[in-house]
């Protein structure tokens, strides 16, 4: 009877391993029967090796006594890793994944993943979208969207905590949104999930037909020794600064470039067959669209260093390019001149929608917190990244900003892409679009990887359905960037208004909600807390309407 009372195979917990003083051997197998593995998705079947596996090990551990080691169950009948299954008291049984601390990141790694996360294509918007709030206004705005998009995140982190009685460690936010909303929630966070996603690939699509423009054009005028910018209007000097849409008071200079392009044969055919909107988003499909075709990304996945390398030469090429430039600030607080933008600008609502993208990690942050090593920091270790990203945004910003040569350029040239500031043949710049044109091409597989993941699964219950399946999804996908390429190559509105779109939701209304109804559940929600919530959630939806007014 007492031996009955113990387990067979000493105990095993979800992550961790642990024996009793009878089984010094790292962790054994508890086999599930099917039956008992409870999940709404398709239900993975134990295999028949596996349970003969299981019968066996059962068999060994009735044989053997509890001093007796001979009949200890050999390392061969232990199920791999992927039959090896934990049952849970609470009714569902889950896989276990290795060794506990496996996987675990020390706190540096955590912070600087989230950091190399977040960072993406809407820093070269961010100097644009302090041009359109004004100089102080727009360091208050991305100081303050940098703390309220922060909070959320951390709702979001504590989201699943705050769920009783049931098993959250696999949960991911849109399962936290199905539980208090049901299929409204899940279907609502998949598809502003998928606006932030496919928002972010058609920007990719932009930047890399422009990326790949400059680059083509660098090497053409290289290689035939044409030079085409002197005409341009901008600076003159070794790091020269161009206006690409000068307004109407330069109108004469930008004829004289017209006339100066126009009159130059030499390019002419060049020009027809290396466009920036008319032919180079269609040469992309060439390249990107078998990639999109693969089953899986892991190749791919294998250069998201590149990320963590183009932005470390971006900051090493504002920095340098402030340096050589030097400071063009003067303050008008009251007035508008033709060579400088006010400090206060009723355009501000772009920068909050750019922000609320450059700033969003809302659908993966508790994913990327699970391999923490030491989880009672993950406060601290997201307030630390979130403040690494909010620096580097704020260091890229203003220095592009305040370097922008006025009264020479009005700082109304400033692009939405800020490297359109530069000539095509500057070097530096070169080698920046290239870095970012090889970075993107890497991406954008795993990011059309994830929409293809999310969207399968849901309707079709199977990341790859069927080749046809992936093949009409990637066309649409595809579709949309080439289309945006060639009739609205404007990155910094495609960025706010995805960002405003997915952020409603993900960002600011479902975290507030959650954490009232969760405090309300309790007896614990408090008049300021209610007031501050709803706050936020009025903050979402005036975010997404400036961005149509404004």
């Amino acid at each position: 009877m007492e031996d009955d009372s113990k387990p067979l195979l000493g105990s095993v917990r979800a992550g961790e391993s642990y024996t009793d003083s009878v089984e010094p051997r790292g962790r054994r197998a508890f086999h599930v029967e099917p039956r008992n593995i409870v999940d709404d998705a398709p239900q993975e079947r134990v295999s028949s090796e596996a349970s003969i596996m299981s019968s066996r090990i059962h068999y060994y551990s009735r044989l053997t006594g509890s001093s007796d080691r001979v009949l200890a169950p050999p390392d061969h009948v232990i199920p791999p890793a992927e039959d090896i299954y934990v049952y849970s008291p609470l009714g569902t049984a889950f896989k276990v994944q290795g060794k506990d601390g496996a996987s675990k990141n020390p706190s540096i790694i955590t912070i600087f993943a989230i950091w190399n996360t977040m960072m993406g294509t809407s820093i070269l918007s961010i100097p644009f979208g302090i041009k359109q709030a004004g100089f102080t206004l727009g360091i208050i705005i991305l100081v303050l969207m940098g703390i309220l998009t922060l909070y959320c995140c951390y709702r979001v982190l504590k989201s699943t905590k705050s769920i009783p009685y049931v098993d959250t460690s696999d949960w991911e936010f849109p399962d936290v949104c199905r539980y208090y909303f049901g299929a409204f929630g899940k279907w609502s966070s998949l598809i502003f999930s998928m606006v932030s996603l496919v928002g972010a690939m058609v920007v990719y699509w932009v930047l890399m037909s422009n990326f790949l423009f400059n680059t083509g054009k660098f090497i053409y005028n290289s290689v035939h020794h044409i030079n085409m910018t002197d005409p341009d209007f901008g600076t003159n000097g070794s790091d020269r600064v161009i206006c690409p849409f000068p307004d109407t008071h330069h109108v004469h200079n930008l004829s004289a470039h017209l006339a100066y392009v126009s009159g130059n044969s030499s390019t002419a055919g060049f020009d027809r067959w290396w466009s920036k909107t008319n032919t180079i988003p269609l040469y992309l499909i060439l390249l990107l669209f078998p990639l999109l075709n693969f089953r899986s990304a892991s190749f791919f996945a294998r250069f998201t260093f590149l990320g963590t390398i183009s932005v470390v030469y971006l900051i090493v090429l504002v920095t340098m390019k402030a340096f050589r430039l030097g400071f063009h600030l003067e303050f008008h607080w009251f007035e508008h001149t033709k060579a400088f933008v006010p400090e206060f600008r009723l355009q501000f609502p772009q920068l909050t929608g750019i922000l609320t993208l450059a700033f969003f990690i809302h659908n993966c942050i508790i994913t990327l917190m699970k391999s923490n090593k030491h989880q009672e920091n993950n406060v601290r270790d997201l307030s630390l990244a979130y403040l690494l990203v909010g620096l580097t945004y704020l260091y890229v910003g203003v220095l592009i900003f305040a370097s922008f040569p006025s009264p020479e350029l009005s700082k109304d040239c400033i692009e939405p892409n800020f490297l359109d500031n530069f000539p095509s043949n500057d070097v530096w710049v070169f080698v920046a679009r290239t870095f970012l044109l090889f970075q993107m091409t890497t991406v954008y597989p795993l990011l059309g990887y994830l929409v293809r993941v999310q969207v399968m699964s849901q309707v079709f219950g199977s990341h790859y359905p069927g080749f046809f399946h992936v093949l009409g999804l990637n066309v649409i996908i595809v579709a949309s960037g080439v289309l945006m390429a060639k009739f609205y190559p404007n990155i910094g509105s495609i960025i706010r208004y995805s960002g405003a779109t997915c952020g409603l939701t993900l960002v600011f209304v479902f975290p507030a909600l959650i954490h009232m109804i969760s405090l309300k559940r309790r007896g614990e929600l408090r008049w300021p807390s209610a007031v501050f919530h709803s706050f936020l959630i009025v903050l979402g939806v005036a975010n997404l309407l400036a961005q149509i007014f404004v």
